[in-house]
């Protein structure tokens, strides 16, 4: 019971978001144009994440560890390697997720799926450098390296109550983001080891 507890921890959107995040789902996230940052553009990154799940009820938090591809404009494979193997795919508006079940990943199904699209298009989008405001979040900028994202409906609000990024000092890298989804209860992602525009098989983003 302990380790099912513990993987479900490691996701940041619970299975209670569904309904409330699916609403806003049906004409997709808006955005911008990214931002000119003279003649460098980021077509791929490629790079380490180490990821704390803080909760209240948990004296230290959860640590996990993944790497994460990313192909401009919104392709993105989302891999958690330890301490539970997971894959979440996204490409050309699709997203799919694998779980490993003794020593084979299955195809997850089902409504989780929007939850988890709304946190990896959003993911795809800061990494291609978009920042401006879209259908659920309002965007500002406390600083210039600083980005902070607060829900524009209630429904969602009650879910995550802000995303904050550090910026790197190069367009669309991201240092750490951070979840904050209510008293107690937040998610902390850093990235290390980036390798920029190199390429990428396509099939890493359709396949486990």
């Amino acid at each position: 019971m302990l380790r099912i507890f513990l993987f479900l921890c490691l996701f940041c959107l619970s299975g209670s978001a569904i309904s409330a995040v699916s609403p806003f789902l049906s004409s997709g996230i808006a955005a911008t144009a990214p931002s000119e940052a003279g003649d460098f553009r980021i077509e791929s990154i490629q790079a380490d994440f180490t990821q704390e799940k803080h909760l209240k009820m948990l004296t230290k938090p959860i640590i996990s560890t993944g790497k994460l591809l990313f192909q401009a404009p919104a392709s993105l494979r989302w891999e958690y390697t330890s301490p539970f193997a997971s894959i979440l795919l996204m490409h050309e508006g699709k997203v799919k997720r694998f779980i490993e079940r003794d020593g084979v990943f299955q195809e997850e199904t089902g409504m989780q799926l929007d939850a988890m699209q709304v946190v990896l298009t959003e993911i795809s989008s800061w990494l291609d450098g978009r920042f401006t405001d879209n259908e659920l979040f309002a965007v500002s900028f406390p600083d210039d390296k600083t980005v902070e994202l607060t829900p524009k409906e209630q429904a969602f609000a009650h879910l995550i109550k802000r995303i904050e990024l550090k910026l790197s000092g190069q367009k669309g890298l991201l240092d750490q983001v951070t979840i904050t989804e209510g008293p107690g209860a937040s998610t902390i992602m850093r990235f290390s080891n980036r390798v920029l525009n190199q390429a990428i098989p396509a099939t890493s983003f359709t396949q486990r």
